[in-house]
């Protein structure tokens, strides 16, 4: 594929030229700002040949650059070398933003070309307030996709399927109500959502149209006189479309949504979400548009009891399917049998497809062994796929939706007798992951607060890692979702009970190994004083950490205790649903960790 780019690129230039472009953006997302997006929209991807799940392309007339974040500087220069096209290394100080960095490559009458419709509201206005300082113009138009992409795949037209009120909690109907009422608050009478999580959890349905998270394509309009699901109509089953009908929502053409909006009359005031609804339809909009909070966003953050009930239960299935492919990976490396990283991949999905409920794998899994384990979202594939040796340290960064919950699970284990830096790092990590996994804080503390607990020890010894310590976690949904985050940086959104996060730092050393330990954790009450309430985390995962990377010697008597009952509760929740050989197994994995 790669030496396809520059004929790619250079048909790109030659349209661009045609249409009066000097430079184009290519983000990598879609037109309801997707992080996980189906091929057809993998326009970025298509014209560069990086795979990463962020970071946009941009393409003058002499020079193309991607702007990639720290999970992906490694494997970007690696897709990218011998391509002409560079790599931004977002986020450190002498980076610029595309948009300075625009401004000093063009010069004033400049046009820059955009496709309105993977650009989002803010984005939009951003981007044309920069350039317009400058002198230099935005067209929110310029699609080249549909005359350059011959072989462009089409829209997804899987079919869509009812995730069941006993899975999801609530019914679509009462889900519309709170919508409507939270909307008024904001001064609008309908709501308009791009978003395709936030869609399938308001109406209770699911598709298979992005790989790894169960979403349906389609835009959604609730007003107080009807609810209307733009969508494909051979998405659509008998029952799909009764279900829909007894619940209010009428459906219409996926393409007709821009026409819809701008036919509205002017009594419409709709509300939309400026980060997640594209330039292009606040265009349609125009005096009806009412910016404010999605109203989805928190209502669909906050599990429910049913949900979070079922993701205790899916919990405990994933936990035996992580029992069966480990000891399956440790038998083989053995036994001298070869096993590679994508065979770890395998193995994992075929013990979790076995299990009750199970639906699909929530993201492509992440088996990084030795220096490949240092690449933060590494993917093996047939041209990086390794032979796995015992020795050294293997991460596996994985995870399953279910019907009744979604899972997300990082271990790093080690294959030989780990080193004494090994065995620090690990340890320094774990101590983090404990930190976060005990806090308690007062209602109303946001991520950014909680972070640094995770990151302090690994500080003290002038170590780091530069993604977010925690993410968000979907329900039968997308693996990342909002609107909580652990992170070093600012989110206003408070962690409130019912929301499920992930608790995941790490520690990476380029060329020698990765390290990430990874756990979701529920926001749950923890007690009321005289200072207010104050809230804490329940772990939710259940499988062991590996013993043998511990280094007791620098560990709190309090973090020794903290591993041993947790490993008390992974074999009180599992050894029930094991056989007597995966019960010894899982007795010698959590067996008291003592000082040395």
């Amino acid at each position: 594929m790669k030496e396809e780019i520059p004929a790619r690129i250079a048909a790109l230039r030659d349209y661009m030229r045609g249409e009066g472009i000097n430079a184009a953006i290519f983000p990598q997302t879609d037109p309801h700002q997707s992080e996980y997006i189906a091929d057809h929209w993998q326009v970025r991807r298509w014209l560069s040949g990086f795979t990463g799940s962020a970071g946009a392309l941009v393409v003058t007339l002499d020079k193309a650059f991607v702007w990639a974040d720290s999970r992906y500087w490694l494997q970007a220069a690696d897709q990218l070398k011998d391509t002409g096209i560079g790599v931004m290394e977002e986020g450190k100080p002498e980076t610029p933003t595309i948009e300075d960095w625009l401004c000093s490559a063009l010069k004033s009458g400049d046009t820059v070309g955009i496709d309105g419709m993977v650009f989002s509201i803010i984005a939009t206005q951003q981007l044309a307030h920069q350039l317009a300082a400058k002198g230099i113009n935005l067209r929110v138009n310029f699609n080249p996709m549909e005359v350059i992409w011959n072989d462009r795949p089409a829209l997804p037209l899987e079919k869509i399927f009812i995730h069941e009120e006993k899975y999801a909690g609530e019914s679509c109907t009462s889900k519309i109500a709170k919508i409507l009422a939270d909307a008024a608050k904001q001064g609008a009478n309908a709501a308009f959502i791009s978003d395709l999580a936030e869609i399938a959890w308001t109406l209770n349905i699911r598709s298979t149209d992005v790989e790894s998270n169960p979403v349906v394509t389609s835009f959604l309009y609730i007003a107080q006189n009807g609810t209307t699901l733009f969508v494909d109509e051979a998405k659509l089953t008998p029952e799909v479309v009764d279900y829909l009908a007894a619940n209010g929502v009428k459906t219409a053409s996926y393409t007709a949504v821009k026409d819809f909006l701008a036919a509205l009359p002017s009594s419409a005031k709709v509300l939309v979400a400026p980060a997640m609804t594209a330039g292009a339809v606040a265009a349609a909009l125009g005096d009806k548009l009412i910016a404010g909070t999605s109203p989805i966003a928190m209502l669909k953050g906050c599990k429910n009891d049913v949900q979070i009930q079922g993701v205790r239960k899916a919990m405990e299935r994933d936990g035996v399917a992580l029992v069966k492919s480990f000891m399956e990976i440790e038998k083989a490396l053995a036994t001298g049998t070869k096993i590679t990283e994508m065979d770890v991949a395998d193995i994992l999905t075929k013990h979790r497809s076995a299990q009750p409920l199970y639906f699909d794998q929530s993201f492509d899994t992440i088996a990084g062994y030795a220096a490949h384990g240092a690449i933060v979202h590494y993917s093996a594939n047939p041209q990086t796929n390794v032979v796995i040796q015992p020795e050294n340290l293997l991460l596996i960064d994985s995870g399953a939706s279910y019907l009744d919950g979604t899972t997300d699970i990082t271990r790093t284990i080690t294959l030989g007798n780990p080193t004494p830096q090994q065995k620090s790092d690990f340890t320094l990590v774990m101590k983090g992951h404990i930190a976060l996994a005990e806090a308690v804080y007062p209602e109303g503390t946001r991520g950014a607060q909680l972070d640094a607990l995770a990151r302090i020890n690994l500080w003290k010894h002038g170590l780091s890692y530069l993604h977010g310590t925690g993410h968000g976690v979907g329900h039968f949904l997308n693996v990342h979702e909002g609107p909580q985050r652990i992170h070093i940086t600012e989110n206003p959104t408070p962690l409130m009970p019912g929301m499920i996060t992930s608790d995941e730092p790490g520690l990476y050393r380029s060329g020698e190994y990765g390290i990430r330990c990874e756990n979701l954790i529920l926001t749950v009450p923890a007690m009321t004083t005289e200072f207010g309430r104050f809230l804490k985390f329940e772990v939710l995962t259940l499988f062991p950490f590996d013993l043998r990377l511990f280094d007791t010697a620098i560990m709190t008597d309090g973090e020794i205790k903290w591993v041993n009952d947790y490993h008390t509760t992974v074999r009180e929740r599992l050894l029930p649903l094991l056989n007597s050989e995966e019960q010894a197994w899982l007795n010698k994995k959590t067996e008291p960790l003592t000082r040395s």
